[in-house]
């Protein structure tokens, strides 16, 4: 019996690729690979993650494709309806990684507003006495109004998260959220929750209404020692917008681990600004989390034997 071909463009874990491997005929290729072209031609299905973009034009050199499975949330880099008019079935792990990245949400916060340094060396009394002077936070998370904008999987968890250091929790969210799903954070506005944040972490999806969401009006909303966490995707801030907001108000910071575009160019408009910081997309990168996103394989087998 003939077995299905799937190309697999991006990393899996072992287990995931090696499960799909004994089942199917898998060719890891990247889109960039010269054979990738020749492979499209006769696979059965796609396994992708982030840097794949299954579009019109992908498709149309795709015959035979079935199906596509997205290891992870978002489905941004895959044209839904165009699949769906070929009759290509999309898959993907919505809730895969939503514990990692409501951790690192608070990775970030914690990095920002508590001065950490390691002694590495034996120290005496006066350095002791002066490291310990300059490691004192000004600001506790209890002490912090914290907003979440999107309170949806990740979002709630955030919420969840930020009460139980005792913050004061207030979200928007254009659904009608359930008071079981809320966490004891409280309904507002999205003026208010601009305008009481002192934490300002952004959870919603980059569905083209979202695109430069955070933009000078909101920003403007700001307290001007507020913190921007961004976890969600980049194009949901404007970037020109953000820098201009952090050099206006040195005291606040804007902590993104999403960019638009990725990777970080030269030319970046927040590189340099030192009241951003900068981390590579990594939200989602713990091991569990990989490993979660990857067993979509499962569900491309199951859609590939109908």
């Amino acid at each position: 019996m003939t077995r299905p071909i799937v190309i697999q463009t991006e990393e899996l874990s072992a287990s995931a690729h090696d499960w799909l491997a004994s089942r199917c005929d898998v060719r890891v290729c990247s889109v960039d690979d010269p054979k990738f072209a020749s492979l499209l031609s006769i696979a059965d299905a796609l396994v992708i993650r982030t840097y794949t973009k299954v579009d019109r034009a992908l498709l149309a050199q795709a015959p035979k494709l079935r199906v596509v499975g997205r290891a992870g949330v978002g489905l941004e880099n895959v044209d839904v309806q165009a699949c769906a008019a070929r009759g290509v079935q999309v898959l993907n792990t919505p809730d895969a990684n939503s514990d990692a990245v409501a951790e690192y949400v608070f990775t970030l916060l914690l990095r920002h507003l508590r001065p950490y340094e390691r002694v590495t060396a034996p120290t005496d009394a006066p350095l002791w006495k002066s490291l310990r002077a300059r490691n004192v936070a000004q600001r506790q998370v209890c002490d912090l109004t914290f907003g979440v904008l999107g309170c949806g999987r990740i979002g709630s968890r955030v919420a969840r998260i930020a009460g139980a250091f005792g913050a004061r929790v207030i979200f928007h969210d254009l659904a009608d959220i359930p008071v079981s799903a809320r966490f004891g954070a409280r309904p507002v506005t999205r003026t208010e929750l601009m305008r009481e944040s002192d934490v300002l972490s952004v959870h919603v999806d980059p569905r083209p209404d979202n695109h430069k969401l955070i933009n000078r009006d909101l920003l403007g909303l700001l307290k001007s020692d507020a913190i921007l966490i961004n976890t969600s995707r980049g194009v949901i801030a404007d970037t020109l917008a953000v820098r201009d907001y952090l050099i206006a108000n040195p005291r606040a910071a804007a902590l993104l681990d999403v960019h638009d575009p990725e990777p970080i160019g030269a030319n970046h408009p927040l590189l340099g600004v030192p009241n951003a910081f900068l981390s590579p997309h990594i939200a989602a990168a713990t091991m569990r989390a990989h490993e979660n996103m990857s067993w979509v394989v499962r569900d491309v087998w199951d859609a590939l034997n109908g």
